[in-house]
């Protein structure tokens, strides 16, 4: 094939990020004719730039937290229909579960038939309006003060009410998976909601989606045995999930 110019390649390159979740230097190097050295600077100029995060042999896209759920849950839709059709398989009908204000568990709430037999306790209006023409669905939406990034209610008020309730199981959101396994956040109220969550919950559940991994922001919500089954993407190496693995956690890759 003739060698695509640099504004071309970096292009694909970004749509392959969006696509797949990852990119892998040696696999562009032989998909473009051009040296792995040329794609490596390609990756460093790109994330220089803001466009990709470099690791080890590739790059992953920027993590998108930082924008609101109404924008996050336009992108990468069927990558996160993939993982919530996942954890949708392994929920028990006529349990209590707590789905937290994010862009996968949206897509969750979407899925569920409306004659699966749930409670639903949320933080998310989103997501309560997603279940409310579901007749099997009880839904109880906790309030307090509302994040406008986050999606979903946060702060002291919303961290109380929490307190009534014990889960079966709590589905977590969360910005960044670090290779240690350590589920974060950026914002402060955000991250205490979310452990307060967990710490309520029988059983903790996350879904994440191929570009968190090995992303560590500021807030921690939780380290490896705080939660109990990790959802993610085909593909990923063993060693992001070893920190994970080697707590207990239980591995399960999103069903196509």
């Amino acid at each position: 094939m003739n060698e695509l110019m640099l504004p071309e390649r970096q292009q694909r390159i970004r749509d392959r990020l969006s696509v797949d979740g990852r990119v892998i230097a040696a696999s562009l190097a032989a998909e473009f004719g051009v040296s792995e050295d040329t794609i490596r600077r390609d990756l460093r100029d790109m994330a220089a730039a803001g466009l990709c995060e470099r690791v080890y042999g590739g790059a992953l896209p920027v993590a998108n937290c930082l924008t609101s759920l109404a924008q996050r849950s336009a992108q990468d839709k069927p990558r996160k229909q993939r993982l919530a059709r996942t954890l949708l398989s392994s929920m028990q009908a006529r349990s209590v579960v707590f789905l937290d204000a994010g862009s996968t568990n949206l897509a969750l709430a979407e899925l569920i038939p409306e004659a699966f037999e749930l409670t639903i306790i949320t933080n998310a209006a989103a997501i309560a309006l997603a279940l409310a023409e579901k007749p099997s669905v009880e839904t109880i939406l906790i309030g307090g003060k509302f994040d406008r990034m986050v999606g979903g209610a946060v702060g002291a008020e919303a961290v109380e009410q929490l307190r009534h309730f014990t889960p079966d199981l709590c589905v977590i959101g969360t910005c960044g998976f670090s290779r240690s396994g350590i589920l974060s956040v950026y914002g402060h109220e955000d991250a205490a909601f979310k452990r307060a969550a967990v710490s309520q919950a029988k059983e903790t559940a996350v879904a994440v989606t191929t570009e968190k991994i090995g992303v560590s922001a500021p807030f921690q919500i939780a380290e490896p045995g705080r939660y109990h089954r990790l959802i993610v993407e085909e593909g990923l190496d063993a060693d992001s999930l070893f920190a994970a693995r080697q707590h207990g956690c239980q591995i399960q890759f999103a069903r196509t």
